[in-house]
């Protein structure tokens, strides 16, 4: 386990080195920065000053091994709009963010893991052939556009669920807010949180019931009917526990994906979170504060990814970890 972990730390380092490279290699395609630092009146002269200041004329190996240097001790430079270290900025809003996928990650894992078997188990039931029709036209629409459905439905025709913003939040603990634990904030959270769950609950759905379909074919399942085994104890506790690991392993990808699919969910209900602060960030060409959002986001995808490792190894004691003997 030790030596997987070392391993694992080895590997993230060097994503996390792409991923900051990559990151900072755009910001000179989104525009001027000084656009939004100084107004129309500013001189030529105190621009080029000013450039000189920030360091913007230096070349793009000089900009970086200083960003780096400074990264590595948690800064990742400040944010022109906000004039607030840009961490700082984009973990105020993270737990915006990881209500709404965690929302969204709990409606998946309720819904499609029944569904899923049962589809497998009855794949010529009606409900099996209306579940894999709905699957569908889920994967094919796109996240946006069921969440103006959901909104027009819910929201403006029927007036049952809030359209946009957070609602109301209670202090957990520090400076972190949560919509949880109270009516409003819940009613708030539903919406998004569909939204979101819509374009990957129609995956998960489809992926148990061909994963299950497959394992229930397995010659240990036979020789477990042979038995005699019930057969809640057949697909619960053989057929299922198996299904689960290539899930896991999708599940702990498409956690991260969904970081990212929140942007447009984040738009569409106004949500603050971090998803609509980059888009913001992006309207303002503030730099630093894209830079880091993009390196947060690739941070919790490598974070995401060794949990799952770890998680899959636990799950079935017979797969391997990296340097295990």
């Amino acid at each position: 386990m030790i030596a997987f972990l070392i391993n694992r730390l080895f590997q993230a380092a060097i994503v996390m080195f792409v991923i900051s490279l990559l990151s900072f290699s755009i910001q000179d395609n989104l525009g001027d920065p000084l656009r939004e630092l100084v107004g129309q009146s500013v001189s030529e002269a105190d621009r080029m000053e000013l450039r000189e200041e920030l360091g913007l004329n230096d070349s793009f190996l000089t900009q970086y091994f200083r960003f780096a240097g400074k990264a590595i001790q948690g800064d990742l430079g400040t944010s022109y709009f906000f004039k607030e270290p840009a961490l700082e900025v984009i973990l105020k809003k993270l737990p915006a963010t990881l209500e709404l996928v965690f929302g969204a990650t709990v409606l998946i894992i309720v819904i499609s893991i029944p569904v899923g078997v049962y589809s497998a188990i009855n794949p010529s039931s009606l409900f099996s052939k209306i579940a894999m029709g709905i699957s569908i036209i889920g994967i094919s629409v796109p996240v946006f556009l069921t969440a103006i459905i959901f909104i027009y439905i819910f929201s403006v025709e029927l007036g049952w669920l809030p359209s946009f913003g957070r609602g109301v939040t209670e202090h957990v603990f520090g400076t972190w807010e949560t919509g949880f634990f109270n009516l409003d904030g819940l009613l708030h959270l539903l919406l998004p949180c569909i939204s979101l769950a819509s374009i990957m609950l129609p995956l998960f759905i489809r992926l148990i019931r061909a994963e299950m379909m497959e394992v229930l074919q397995s010659e240990y399942i036979k020789f477990a009917w042979a038995k005699g085994l019930s057969p809640r104890r057949i697909w619960f506790m053989h057929a299922l526990k198996n299904t689960m690991l290539p899930v896991i392993t999708v599940g702990g990808v498409q956690i991260g994906t969904m970081v990212a699919y929140t942007i447009l969910t984040e738009t569409v209900f106004q949500w603050p979170g971090m998803g609509f602060l980059f888009l913001e960030a992006v309207n303002r060409v503030d730099t630093p504060l894209i830079v880091a959002y993009l390196i947060v986001v690739g941070a919790i995808f490598v974070i995401t990814n060794t949990i799952v490792d770890l998680i899959y190894g636990l799950v079935n004691p017979t797969v391997k970890l990296v340097g295990e003997k």
